[in-house]
This record gives C-alpha cells, structure tokens and sequence, in this order.
C-alpha cells in the first residue's frame, strides 16, 4: 500500500504487511491516513499508491498522484486595440524613423512612408502603442474566437431586420394600391372577375408578409436519428388530412394490397370507378407519367449505353447521363429526318402537290430510242460526252491554246509560242521566229568551235612497277635476291598469324626492292582466287 520510501523488511515484517493490507481490504482493519488526515482507498494499486524513490517520502501518501504544479496566472482577456498610453512632442532616441513611436522600428512601421520622416521633422510624433503580454492556457492559444466581441454581431442582425422591414412595407404599399384599384373598379361582370383575381393575389401577398404567422396545420415535429433524445426536424406533411387514406378506398380484401411500411398501393383501388371522379389511380401511375418516365428512359439509356462501352454511371454521374441522352436524342430526330429526305429524295413524295412529269403519269413518249442486246442505246439519243471537274479551255497571259498543246523534246508547252514555261506570255509568230534564230546560231557556234579546237593525243599514264598493279615486260629481277624475298615474306605471314613469334625490336625499312615487291605479290591472297584455301 501507500508507505513510505522502501526499506529491508524481514520476512516476519513482510508476512504481517500483507495480512494487514488484506485486513484492511476486508474491512477489519482502518485505512491508512496520509499526511493530510486523509484515508487512502486500500483497495488501489501498490504501483500507483507508492511514491518514486526520488520524491523522498517519508509518509505513506498520494500527493504524487495530484496535481503537485502549481496554476499559472492564465488570463481570459485580449488585447486592447488600438488603445495609445503617451504621445511625445518631439523625436526620442530610439524610436521609429518614420512616425517617432517608440514601441516599434521602421521595419515594423504601418504608418504610410513619409516624405521626411519624424526623425529629422519633429513633427507629428505619433503615440505609443499598448504593449501587452499574455499567459495563455492550452485552450487559450488554439481558441479560433479568441477576443472576439459578441456584441459586433448585432450589426449584422440590424442590417437583416432593416431588410425584412423595409420589404413588408413595399408589400403593405402594394396591397394598398390594389384595394385602393378594387374599389375604383366597377365595370360590371369584367369587373367581378378581376377582383377575385386580385383577390387571390392578396391572399399571396398576404402570405409573403409574414410567414411566421401562418397556420401549422401540417407540421410535424420528428426526431431525426436519435435514441431518445436529440436534434428534431421539421416535416410538412403536403396531404390533407380531410382526404381519404387510399386503404379506406376499397375494403375488399381481394382489391390492391396496400403496404402499411412503404405506404404503398401499386394497383388501382378502384378500376371500374368512373377516371373523370376518381383522384387517386394507383401508385404506378406516378410511375408511368410526368418525370418519372424520362427518368427510367434516361437509366435504360445509360444502361445500353454502358454494355456498348461508354464509360456512363447514371448513379455515379447524373448530370452526364442526362446530357448524353438529351444528345442522343438530338441526333437521333436528326437521322430520322435525313432518312426522311434521302428516302423522299430518291422515290419522290406521292402526297406531295408538285406536278408529275407526263412521261411518268402515261409511262410513254414519241421518241424512238433503239437499243443493242448490251442495252447500250443505238439510235435516238445523242451521247453526252464526259465533262472533267477541271476547267477546261481557259486562256491565259494572252494565250490561245492550252498548256499542254504542244509536245517536243519531253517536254509540254503551249502550241501558239512553242514556249515550255508555264506561266510564260505569249509571244506569237515573233517568238517562233525568234528562238529558231538563237537555235541555228548556237549550232553554227558550236561546229566553228570543234573545226578550230585541237584534240589533244591521250596519255598512257604508267606508273613504277615497285608501287603499281602492272608489272612492265622489260622487268629483269635476281632470282636469289627474289628467293630470299620469299623467305622473308614466308617469316613475316608466320609472325602475322602467331604474335608470340613476333620480335621485340621491330626493324623498319622504308626502301622496298623490286624482288621483294615481286614476293608480296606472288604470297599475295586474292578474294576472287579459286584456290586461295590452298594457298594458306
């Protein structure tokens, strides 16, 4: 239980410790009194009744377990804004530049940037602020309404009530002016049914003056998800209670069913009543009229609409599934109408008043059309010749033939100028003349210069048998110094293949002779030798 600091207890100690803390469970013994007089419950915790070794308590006790800090001086009040507590008349040291405050700096200054600050006018010193410093509590600081005035919401409670007054005074001056209208109208009959017209016009304003002192006759006061207790909601009841509940319609146990749960009566109560006396039909006559029709068309579309792999929700987007049955529709009007027109367009429109063509209504003529086996028609029927979408026969740049008239040399030209530049002007005869002219003197400058140019005699060019690919006849070569050429050509193929047999020191010789030459082309292997696999 609650004791003091731990110390070494004999096992007897011990023993008797714990039967007096279960005497004093039981209630034989007297609870343990801590240092303010007060019992300790013996029935709480050992590890919540003992005191941490380093509090140093000496008698059982559970101050530890309370709040042992002491409160702050939290305050509730705010800051006072816009309050000033002195205003000097000229420029302290250390004070703002700008106004001469001293309880901020220039950096920190609201005021607008003079021109010449209070530091080197001395004028206008404007007052200190109020500084002050709170001590706030944890609710304190993350209060939103912290230091607002209550009292500043009136304000905007006036400026509602000035709204609502000044709008029941324009329908009170309305009103006026139509009784003042009833009373100068008297024209007879016409007059009757106007005033009951306006009549039933100041009864609606009647209505709009005060709502709050209407009659309640359907309100309903219903607990909204609550066990018991809790917030209430309003609920007007649109039937009337004078009316007929629809079960009392019909009291034949055979007639529709009427769910008491739902409220629901799905058939009509009764059929054979007469429709025009009749004032309620059955439940699935709402279904099958009015808007609850288009809605079901509107699911049956997104329905259709989502199996063809449209991505449409009518649940999950609404308004989407609205707009693309509204097209759907659009689109459809439109093709039935071209179908329309393209069907009256190709069979024609009997009920039409137009006039019929006589070859159609008597089905014949006088005009004698022969015809082949192929249906090819023969005589008495002159053959329209194709016409081309281009235009043909068009002149331009003074032309009078068309581009493409003439053919000469591969290229088209026009045959009028026999000129072969498309967008040339024309040039008539003169141009034909002209260019066989500049055509016969090139020819005849051309002949003059061949007659007079010296054709020089071609060059064989040969070159040294040691580098070139021919080998002159007159070639003598040594046949030991080419057998010795051989030899080495045979080493330096070896070396070639194997690296290891390569030398260190390579020896470079920038004269080749004629035999050795004669050795690189005789080991030499050609691509195109047939029998290079032999020569390896």
């Amino acid at each position: 239980m609650a004791t003091a600091s731990v110390a070494f207890k004999s096992r007897e100690d011990h023993r008797k410790q714990i039967e007096l803390e279960e005497a004093r469970k039981a209630g034989l013994a007297p609870a343990e009194v801590d240092e303010d007089g007060k019992e300790i419950n013996p029935h709480i915790p050992q590890y919540m009744s003992s005191a941490p070794w380093y509090l140093n308590a000496e008698r059982p006790s559970l101050k530890h377990q309370r709040k042992w800090k002491s409160d702050p001086n939290y305050t509730k009040s705010w800051y006072d804004r816009g309050a000033k507590i002195y205003q000097a008349d000229k420029y302290r040291k250390g004070a703002c530049q700008n106004c001469g405050a001293m309880t901020h700096d220039l950096k920190s200054c609201m005021e607008r940037p003079r021109k010449v600050g209070a530091k080197w006018t001395s004028k206008h010193i404007a007052p200190d602020e109020k500084i002050e410093t709170f001590e706030l509590d944890y609710d304190g600081k993350r209060d939103r309404w912290n230091g607002y005035d209550a009292s500043s919401y009136a304000l905007v409670i006036e400026r509602y009530e000035a709204r609502d007054n000044a709008r029941r005074k324009y329908l009170k001056e309305q009103q006026l002016k139509k009784l003042e209208e009833k009373n100068n109208n008297q024209n007879g009959e016409d007059g009757d049914s106007d005033e009951e017209d306006e009549e039933d016009d100041l009864r609606v304003d009647e209505a709009k003056v005060d709502e709050s002192k209407q009659m309640d006759f359907a309100k309903v006061e219903k607990r909204v998800r609550t066990t018991g207790g809790g917030s209430t909601g309003t609920v007007r009841n649109l039937r009337i209670r004078e009316d007929t509940a629809k079960y009392l319609l019909n009291l034949d146990v055979n007639s529709a069913h009427y769910d008491p749960k739902t409220r629901s009566m799905r058939e009509d109560p009764l059929p054979d009543a007469d429709p025009n006396e009749k004032f309620y039909e059955g439940d699935n006559q709402y279904r099958n009229s009015g808007q609850a029709l288009e809605f079901k068309q509107i699911n049956i579309h997104a329905w259709e609409a989502f199996e063809k792999g449209q991505d449409i929700h009518m649940q999950a987007a609404p308004s989407q599934a609205e707009l693309l049955y509204k097209n759907y529709k659009v689109i459809k009007e439109k093709l039935k109408f071209q179908t329309k027109d393209t069907i009256l367009e190709r069979y024609g429109n009997a009920a039409s008043e137009e006039e019929i063509p006589r070859e159609l209504l008597l089905g014949q003529s006088e005009r004698e059309v022969e015809y082949d086996r192929a249906g090819r028609i023969i005589k008495g029927q002159e053959l329209a010749l194709p016409r081309s979408k281009y235009e043909e026969d068009v002149f331009v740049n003074n032309h009078t033939c068309v581009w493409g008239s003439w053919w000469k040399d591969h290229q088209w030209g026009y045959k009028c100028c026999k000129q072969t530049i498309r967008n040339s002007y024309c040039t008539g005869a003169a141009g034909i003349e002209a260019a066989e002219a500049v055509n016969e003197l090139m020819k005849s400058n051309i002949a003059r210069k061949g007659a007079t140019e010296d054709v020089a005699a071609p060059v064989e060019e040969k070159r040294p048998a040691t580098w070139g690919s021919d080998v002159p006849d007159d070639l003598e070569l040594d046949q030991k110094l080419l057998a010795e050429a051989l030899k080495k050509e045979d080493i330096r193929k070896r070396e070639e293949k194997d690296e290891r047999k390569r030398k260190y020191n390579v020896r470079w010789e920038d004269e080749v002779t004629a035999e050795e030459m004669e050795a690189y082309r005789m080991k030499k292997i050609h691509h195109d030798d047939p029998m290079k696999s032999f020569l390896s």
